[in-house]
């Protein structure tokens, strides 16, 4: 007499999650450009046919599994209100780097790809702006941002993100030596920029990390 199946039909929800997971494993070991939806849904154990039912194409694949870590990352990453601006900036950094240290492949699959799908690097770019907003409503306020003051936020994200591929490399740096460099070269472009407030604000963590 048979014991009922040997496996039991995934949920929409369930089914979804599970190729999402798999897709952060697939993007992160292989190249953007190598991946196939044949080769993704061989992978999974699944037709190609119901993989396009989830996902209309390999970039709407792709962009979920970021969607998926960018909630984790931002939920990691969120300001705590109670402190003050510097002191929300430095615990934020500090989540953020965490979180590259237990996804460093990925992120650094993600700055490859960024380069060759014109689609991904706007996601990328987006994701920049918004933190850049973040961090200078942190520290300016609801008041306007200075021009200068925008322009080094923005390009100091840039900055961490090339410091960010360098730990990975060659991991020479700890945590703490890297979120103090970064800390130091925000408040430095900030202090090139004019912006003497928001540097005040933040020599405090400078000078703590």
């Amino acid at each position: 007499m048979s014991d009922g199946p040997a496996y039991r039909r995934l949920g929409v929800d369930e089914r979804r999650a599970q190729l999402v997971a798999l897709g952060e494993r697939l993007f992160t070991s292989s190249a953007y450009s190598e991946l196939s939806m044949a080769k993704i849904a061989k992978e999974a154990g699944i037709s190609k046919a119901l993989l396009y039912h989830y996902f209309p194409s390999k970039q709407a694949f792709f962009e979920a599994t970021l969607q998926a870590a960018a909630e984790d990352l931002i939920a990691k990453t969120q300001p705590d209100e109670s402190l003050a601006p510097a002191a929300q900036l430095e615990a934020s950094l500090d989540a953020y780097l965490a979180w590259i240290g237990e996804h460093r492949e990925a992120y650094a699959k993600l700055m490859v790809t960024a380069g060759e799908v014109p689609e991904i690097r706007a996601m990328v770019e987006e994701v920049r702006h918004g933190t850049a907003d973040r961090i200078l409503v942190g520290v300016v306020g609801d008041g306007p941002v200075p021009p200068g003051a925008r322009t080094a936020v923005r390009g100091w994200l840039w900055f961490m993100d090339g410091a960010c591929l360098d730990w990975i490399a060659n991991g020479d740096l700890s945590r703490d030596e890297l979120r103090g460099l970064l800390i130091g070269t925000l408040v430095g472009a900030l202090m090139a920029s004019g912006s003497a407030e928001l540097v005040q604000a933040l020599m405090a963590a400078a000078a703590e990390s």
